[in-house]
């Protein structure tokens, strides 16, 4: 499933090294609902100009800027999803120790995407599992401040990090995406299903949305599906397209439509029972780049 192709380039900032918006870029992968054949969203992943990786170029940030250069990579994601005009949800990455640091924290995200006019109730902060959190405690406290905006807060990489179901305990989350470690080869592993059943269970009893990452075969998502999950990320459908969106295909997935369906996608929340009570308007948005995407027959 071939997609339209079409240029879009984001103007730089005037930034040091590497931080500087001309030295990076981002590319989008498509979370797919395999129940109802649509885009879900897209998660937003740092890469170089010349199509570096997002370890490559994390290695060359000093230390002392980490933090400030992942809030970077935001606003770069941001200006970057609203030319192309992404529909559905936008995965924005977040080391969870950032939110103490106050050129890092949630608000000035939010304040990004106010002034580009992205819906904030579109947006996922994906809390990496990749460092160990400093103050448990102090994060849960600026989610729960924030959380009256309408983002939407999730676990990436859940099952291969430093907090687990610790941090699962500790915060109310929207969405667990499970880590690849988990999804590779599960059709052949009991242990595996055994463990991703469990972990089914317990986001259906708090209420939060399960997202399959690193599919990459037709019997890894077959394995998923009989387990419950609906929502998948991988290559099997689409891999991450520089500068780009995987959208409208000619045949096989729908755009989601001009009002997004929160209760279509189980059980996605708002922050706040007055957020809940709204549903957030997915525009049309422009055609933007468009990569092979596809939900094979029969899923």
């Amino acid at each position: 499933m071939i997609l339209h192709q079409e240029q879009h380039f984001v103007g730089d900032l005037e930034c040091p090294g590497v931080e500087r918006e001309s030295e990076f870029t981002m590319a989008f992968q498509p979370i797919v609902n395999a129940a109802d054949r649509t885009v879900f969203g897209h998660e937003a992943l740092v890469r170089g100009r010349h199509h570096e990786s997002a370890a490559e170029i994390f290695g060359q940030v000093p230390p002392r800027s980490r933090y400030r250069f992942d809030q970077r990579c935001r606003i770069k994601a941001l200006q970057l999803a609203t030319r192309l005009g992404a529909p559905g949800f936008l995965c924005l990455n977040l080391l969870p120790n950032a939110i103490a640091r106050a050129e890092a924290c949630l608000e000035t995200t939010l304040e990004v995407a106010e002034r580009l006019g992205f819906p904030i109730g579109r947006i996922v902060f994906e809390l990496t599992e990749n460092e160990k959190i400093a103050d448990v405690k102090r994060l849960r406290e600026v989610v729960e401040e924030h959380r009256c905006r309408g983002f939407q807060l999730a676990l990436d990489d859940f099952g291969a990090g430093y907090s687990g179901l610790a941090l699962l305990a500790e915060l109310q989350v929207d969405i667990v995406k499970v880590d690849m470690n988990l999804v590779r080869g599960i059709d052949r592993s009991p242990s595996r299903r055994a463990i991703v059943k469990g972990l089914v269970r317990i986001c259906e009893d708090l209420g939060a949305e399960v997202i399959a990452e690193g599919i990459e075969t037709h019997e890894e998502l077959s394995a998923l599906r009989s387990l419950g999950i609906e929502l998948f990320q991988g290559y099997h459908f689409a891999r991450p397209a520089f500068e780009a969106l995987a959208t409208r295909p000619r045949r096989g997935l729908r755009r989601p439509a001009e009002r997004a369906d929160i209760s279509a996608h189980r059980r996605i929340r708002l922050g706040t029972a007055v957020d809940r009570r709204r549903v957030p308007r997915v525009p049309r948005g422009g055609r933007g780049d468009v990569c092979p995407l596809r939900v094979p027959d029969g899923v």
